[in-house]
């Protein structure tokens, strides 16, 4: 077979994110797409909360496809014969749980197709698929963690140990360089921070010792990765270069695998979101394009999966029709186009070589520099990692600002014919089923209510007692699943074991752009003014509600504002919005500015506005960011909202004087 009959998987997927204005962007929504033979769907219980949790309401069917119980998988897999497929799982923190709960049906499927004449060891062997399973950037830029560093990382090792013996066809942890791009890193950071990832991850399953010697190699070649594109593609195309040549290194010489099979870098891609625009939403096509071709024109360094988002993410959830272009710029590319017929293009490049070398011998010294630090647990509780992607995306978002950095149709080229593509703005994108949240909860005490109970007590208490030990926690992970627990009580069950962790947010230590002109300067004169006349600082709480861990561009607005002189009250990522509204009570805020990425907005928004007013403090002014619709952002003004901030509003230091104006409205300063 010929590499033109075996083109790179191809996906599309409704809703990464995008932090082309105040705030970085996210939804997700369903992406249970079967491509051939292929299955992908991102999960909202990554943080392991049932849909009738208290964090999850107004967010259930707006963050991804909910599977709170064993019950929910199966109709997810109805039908879909998994010993067949190869099934991508977008999750991380619940990832062993998931896997678990997926097992089990393919084993309850398998025993219906064959009589019940099939063992769980059999089923398992036949399995094939990938569990994202990276942690590290979920404490670094995605948000969706659980559990302590230590702890999260031995999870990870004991489901790698668990399907090189059992499952040996499936990809125990996929590498996220994605996220660490959209979170602001540099092509080098980009390439370092990955890489530490896969070091921590390798080095944790080594000292585990519960793989030999002898089959630690079948470890490193289930070892994947998922990385990000960018428009700048010929960088893009030596980004990936760099990476094959890193990881072949690290993989030959600090873990003396000999095998160039199992050294193989092997990833998939979502090109970048962070690059996609509401203004002009018909050039992000291009930029799509140009994405996808810094991943797939070189040869030696191309990429076997690949998903593009949509046209119009940076305006709302993608429609099925959106996401069916996206998928046909990818086939064009594979079957019209002679791409597949030839060996590498740009071998013995004297350019690609150079700029390669560059990223190499910068990543490498990144590399060392954490690797000094203690490696990259100890560079996620230091701070110093996350620190470093604030200060990258703050230095981005200037040069964005001032010109240097420019983006069609944004800071450059903003006039424009009327587009019929955006006509119906309204019409233009997906709304989420209202119902989502209540079908979720009906489900969960349905489920609750024909189990035994008395069986998922035991088998909880179980998965209790070996969390305490050294065991593999895989084969309490699958009883529980079997006896009927749900995804929040396997969570909260560790949750009493291992604890919770709270990441640090990166922004007190941040470097802000440096702006040219007087803007900032303007800015910050009329925020001390409007302190001494208030009789104090002015106080700016940037809330983020709800399970959206995305918060780079929450990130950005705390930053920003601490360099206008504001005192900025943030507290990081998923928090109720009884939390946001006890917090502005006890800072006494001059303003609330809320962050939220899911979706959300229209149940959230007005949970917080409600909690003021119930304060006694509705008095404080509001104002929100996020891929909000006109007819959304309307609303939220008629509700209370002081100022609706969406993808098109990108200059930051313009928002902080609107901030002052608000400020100055409220208090009737004039």
């Amino acid at each position: 077979m010929t590499e033109k009959d075996k083109p790179w998987v191809m996906r599309t997927y409704a809703g990464h994110s995008t932090a082309t204005a105040s705030n970085a962007l996210y939804r997700t929504n369903l992406a249970k797409g079967q491509t051939g033979l292929s299955v992908a769907f991102d999960l909202p219980t990554q943080t392991g909360y049932d849909p009738d949790s208290v964090m999850a309401r107004g967010e259930v069917g707006k963050v991804g496809v909910p599977v709170p119980h064993l019950g929910e998988m199966r109709k997810l897999f109805q039908d879909i014969p998994l010993t067949s497929m190869n099934t991508s799982m977008t999750i991380n923190a619940t990832a062993m749980w998931l896997l678990a709960m997926y097992q089990v049906v393919a084993e309850e499927q398998a025993g219906a197709a064959h009589g019940g004449e099939v063992t769980p060891e059999d089923v398992a062997a036949q399995l094939a698929g990938t569990t994202q399973n990276d942690i590290i950037k979920e404490y670094l830029s995605r948000g969706t963690y659980v559990f302590p560093p230590e702890h999260s990382l031995r999870l990870i090792s004991d489901m790698i140990a668990y399907t090189v013996h059992q499952i040996p066809k499936w990809n125990p942890i996929n590498i996220c360089s994605y996220h660490l791009q959209e979170a602001g890193a540099t092509p080098t950071q980009e390439l370092a921070y990955a890489l530490c990832t896969a070091i921590a991850v390798l080095d944790q399953v080594k000292e585990s010792g519960q793989v030999s010697e002898a089959d630690f190699g079948k470890v490193v070649g289930r070892i994947s990765f998922f990385v990000n594109a960018g428009v700048r593609f010929i960088e893009e195309t030596c980004k990936m270069r760099a990476f094959v040549e890193l990881w072949d290194e690290i993989t030959r010489e600090r873990y003396g695998v000999e095998d160039p099979k199992m050294r193989r870098f092997r990833y998939g891609v979502q090109v970048n979101s962070l690059g996609l625009t509401e203004a002009q939403p018909e050039n992000n096509v291009q930029r799509i394009v140009l994405e996808m071709l810094g991943v797939t024109l070189s040869k030696n360094a191309r990429a076997r999966a690949l998903q593009l988002p949509a046209w119009n993410e940076a305006l709302g959830l993608p429609r099925p029709w959106d996401q069916q272009w996206s998928l046909r710029l990818q086939q064009v590319l594979a079957f019209e186009s002679d791409l597949l017929e030839y060996d590498d293009i740009f071998d013995g490049s004297h350019v690609i070589e150079a700029k390669v070398a560059e990223l190499v011998a910068s990543a490498r010294a990144e590399i060392d520099r954490v690797q000094a630090m203690g490696g990259a647990i100890a560079a996620v509780e230091s701070g110093y990692m996350k620190q470093e992607l604030v200060s990258a995306h703050a230095a981005r978002r200037g040069r964005i600002e001032n010109g240097e950095e420019k983006i069609v149709g944004v800071n450059v080229y903003e006039t424009t014919e009327p587009s019929p593509l955006t006509a119906d703005l309204d019409g233009a994108i997906m709304a989420a089923d209202p119902q989502a949240e209540q079908s979720a909860r009906a489900s969960v005490e349905a489920w609750k209510a024909e189990r035994d109970e008395t069986a998922v007590a035991e088998a909880l208490a179980a998965l209790a007692a070996t969390a305490k030990t050294d065991e593999n926690l895989m084969p309490a992970t699958l009883a529980a699943a079997r006896a009927g627990a749900t995804t929040g009580e396997w969570a909260g069950t560790l949750r009493e074991v291992f604890g919770e962790f709270r990441a640090p947010t990166g922004v007190s230590g941040a470097v802000g752009a440096a702006e040219a002109g007087t803007e900032l300067s303007t800015v910050r004169d009329r925020v001390r003014a409007t302190g001494e006349e208030l009789g104090g600082r002015l106080r700016l709480l940037v809330g983020k509600p709800g399970l959206d861990g995305h918060s780079n561009g929450a990130e950005q607005v705390a930053v920003r504002a601490r360099d206008a002189g504001f005192e900025v009250v943030y507290q990081g990522i998923r928090l109720t919005p009884e939390q946001i509204v006890s917090a502005a009570v006890a800072e006494d805020v001059h303003c609330v500015g809320l962050s939220i990425l899911s979706g959300s907005h229209m149940e959230l928004v007005p949970a917080v506005l409600d909690g003021l007013r119930e304060a006694g403090v509705d008095d404080v002014p509001v104002i929100v960011g996020g891929i909000i619709p006109d007819s959304d952002g309307r609303r939220l003004r008629e509700l209370g909202v002081a100022a609706v901030y969406t993808p098109k509003d990108f200059g930051l230091t313009e928002i902080m004087g609107g901030i002052v104006d608000v400020i100055r409205e409220a208090h009737g300063l004039g």
